[in-house]
């Protein structure tokens, strides 16, 4: 099922479903863990419900996260693309709350970089707390779309990666959060302009949803709305000022942002 979160025209803050075609059922929930909670009686309620047209809404960013962990060279084809060896633990760094930006938002190009790329991802969104050290099998968690926006420039010059990575609205998220799928076999594409630059599919992924989570959970306390971005397959490259990059997961949907 898909969920979302979004603003309505009397700017109310809303809780919903998106169908299957195309439309938003609003949900009587006032958080989107409240509703995912009661699946079940949002099926049998599913015809009486509100519909709003998406032309009529703007989308938030499904979860508002305390936290963005991201993991580096996590596919197999990117890092043959890269001609790396594949890592025998993740790799993690961390993205700022303040850097996440909704579907349809603007992708500002920082003054500071002349090189600004692109990164498309799956996001593992926590649903309930996983204390250090207690991940659970049968922890509840759903899936997103995550563009880890990157200066990579600053990146090289740095030497390390939290002032390429913070940047605000470096961290796209959304449309939607999905629960019930399957995380291992999910294609992955990202088109700039509608040129298709990065095409691959979660089976390439060298650690798993699973396995980051309890690695990651290993070393920190995991918070409801956090996000766990699972790395980006090949084919990383350069956006400019007016482009339009938009990312598609199988089972998910479209993640889409201009850059301003």
């Amino acid at each position: 099922m898909k969920f979302l979160r979004y603003s309505n025209l009397d700017k109310h803050i809303c809780i919903g479903m998106l169908d299957d075609n195309g439309k938003i059922r609003k949900l009587n929930y006032s958080t989107i863990y409240d509703a995912i909670k009661n699946e079940d009686k949002i099926i049998k309620d599913w015809d009486g419900l509100e519909i709003e047209n998406q032309d009529d809404v703007e989308f938030l960013t499904p979860v508002e996260p305390s936290k963005i962990v991201c993991v580096g060279l996590n596919y197999k084809d990117h890092a043959n693309e890269l001609d790396m060896e594949l890592p025998k633990e993740p790799l993690l760094f961390m993205k700022p709350s303040t850097s996440v930006l909704p579907h349809e938002g603007e992708i500002i190009y920082p003054k500071l970089s002349n090189q600004v790329d692109y990164e498309a991802e799956l996001g593992i969104v926590i649903l309930e707390k996983i204390e250090y050290e207690n991940f659970d099998e049968d922890t509840l968690i759903g899936y997103t779309i995550v563009n880890d926006v990157t200066a990579r420039d600053l990146q090289q010059k740095d030497g390390q990666w939290t002032r390429a990575k913070s940047f605000d609205t470096f961290c796209p998220i959304g449309p939607v959060l999905v629960t019930n799928i399957n995380s291992t076999n999910l294609k992955i594409q990202l088109k700039v302009n509608d040129e298709v630059k990065q095409n691959s599919n979660t089976k390439n992924m060298i650690f798993s949803s699973k396995q980051l989570l309890r690695y990651v959970s290993s070393i920190m306390t995991l918070n409801p709305g956090d996000i766990i971005a699972t790395g980006t397959p090949p084919g990383v490259g350069q956006l400019n000022k007016n482009d339009v990059v938009s990312i598609t997961i199988e089972d998910i949907g479209t993640l889409k942002n201009i850059v301003k």
